[in-house]
């Protein structure tokens, strides 16, 4: 098999201890390479390169920034086959959805952040006669940047791409379980001239690799995105040596439809927003509530759209369901399920691992999951489940929606269906959430803010917002 590798100081390296564990492929429940057990020694090792690369790139003109990363989307776009292929394998989605969206937004990251450079500007504020004040953005060093294994390459390129554009340089890590697309980049970083030091690819596990970079007193910033209580760890763990956090954490999405909806269009967008990659993506919405005058409608419908979508071969184009992630996740989904039905619920479609047949037998599919009956505060509607399980409801009032939404400990994203203007705006306003979709889903604008409210984060991405996390602004006053 073979053996990924890390990417530090330009090159491509083995970990100081030699060691590897296995990399599964979801879908056949097999391992196909081995990824690199990195522990404080290669973060040591990537951390030493950056801080002797910073000096160097920090000064450098953006232009010539720019150009370095612009050359890198290129080259993502030219092997968009071959990451896409890796993308799908090592994480089990749909082969048409790494190919439509994972990858290409990779691409996009590093051109928007490569020009968006070119155009990052400050502020200046006259003080009449007496002086006047500007405001320089400056590089603030070394980034550590950790990210999740839902979309790989995707949330990988939104830390690196501005922390770089920035001029910072990087010690990333990318999640154990979806290393690959991570090791094609470092190939490609390599082939596009960027200079040595600049990003440094740490392959591992959370608890070593991971946490070395957290506690690493020459990384003053942390960008992560994951679960809500390794971010509780980092913040902890960060907060005594006064890093800069920004953290992208879980969700429990609400998706409110209402009576006076379009109808067709609020049923193909939230049967994507319920499913797509197997309900792995943190913005999913699985808290569907609708209004009482059309919840029979909305579940008869609902239900026979989602027994007919097609669970199996990732590589299919007709396959809207690939495999999840791992055995341990494909459990634990199994297990909210089953807490569902203790809770009181119905399963109305799905519920069980899906098998496949031949030489998928083995591997971690699952069923698109509709329950109902269950109330708005019980745990299956309290706890991130992520994975493809919806729960639906009645709502009466538009305050009850409200409510209803409202009641977890997350507040990332939310979807609103209705044709009355001024309670869309009504409702955006008073949802306890940093992403509020109307009449449409996953409907992003790379310029715009990103990131939740509560335990769904700190911070924000996207951006301009992320070029002021990657630099620090310092006041100049000059008397006249």
């Amino acid at each position: 098999m073979e053996k990924l590798q890390n990417y530090i100081n330009g090159e491509l390296v083995p970990p100081h201890s030699n060691e590897y564990f296995e990399n599964i492929e979801p879908a056949i429940g097999k391992p196909y390479s081995l990824i690199p057990d990195s522990d404080e020694s290669d973060v040591l090792e990537a951390t030493k390169a950056a801080k002797a690369a910073f000096p160097i790139w920090s000064k450098m003109s953006v232009d010539q920034r720019s150009e370095i990363l612009l050359r890198i989307a290129e080259l993502i776009g030219e092997n968009l086959d071959e990451l896409a292929a890796a993308e799908s394998r090592d994480n089990g989605k749909p082969l048409k959805l790494a190919k439509t969206v994972d990858i290409p937004r990779a691409q996009a990251n590093f051109h928007f952040y490569g020009t968006g450079i070119l155009h990052f500007a400050s502020e200046s504020h006259s003080m009449g006669n007496l002086a006047i004040n500007y405001t320089l953005r400056q590089p603030i060093g070394v980034a550590g940047c950790i990210s999740p294994w839902n979309l790989p390459l995707y949330l990988f390129s939104w830390k690196i791409a501005p922390a770089l554009a920035s001029g910072n340089t990087v010690v990333a890590k990318p999640s154990e379980i979806t290393p690959y697309t991570s090791y094609l980049l470092s190939k490609i970083c390599i082939e596009a001239g960027l200079p040595k030091g600049v990003l440094n690819i740490v392959h591992g596990l959370g608890p070593k690799a991971g946490a070395a970079i957290i506690e690493h007193p020459d990384i003053p910033m942390i960008s992560f995105t994951g679960g809500t209580a390794t971010g509780e760890w980092i913040a902890r763990t960060a907060a005594p040596k006064f890093k800069k956090l920004s953290l992208e954490l879980g969700g429990k999405n609400p998706n409110l439809i209402f009576a006076d909806c379009d109808f067709d269009e609020m049923m193909k967008t939230t049967l994507r927003s319920s499913f797509s990659n197997q309900g792995q993506i943190c913005l999913c919405g699985s808290r569907i509530m609708i209004e009482r005058s059309i919840y029979d409608r909305f579940k008869t419908e609902f239900v026979e759209r989602v027994k007919a979508l097609k669970v199996g071969d990732p590589s299919n184009p007709d396959t809207n369901l690939g495999a999840v992630v791992s055995k341990p996740h494909m459990e634990k989904v199994l297990s909210y399920v089953e807490l569902a039905k203790e809770e009181g619920g119905t399963v109305l479609c799905g519920g069980n691992r899906a098998i496949i047949g031949g030489k998928f037998s083995d591997g971690y599919f699952l069923e698109p999951t509709v329950i109902e009956g269950l109330s708005y505060d019980c745990r299956t509607n309290q706890e991130e489940i992520f994975g493809p399980v919806v729960t639906i409801m009645p709502f009466d009032t538009e305050e009850e929606a409200l409510a209803i939404a409202n009641s977890t400990k997350y507040g990332l994203a939310s979807t609103i269906w209705t044709s009355d203007l001024k309670r869309a705006h009504r409702v955006a306003r008073d949802l306890h959430t940093g992403i509020a979709w109307i009449n449409c889903w996953l409907l992003r604008d790379l310029r715009t803010p990103f990131g939740g409210v509560k335990e769904s984060g700190v911070g924000r991405e996207g951006g301009f917002e992320a070029f002021q996390f990657f630099t620090e602004p310092k006041n100049v006053c000059i008397r006249y």
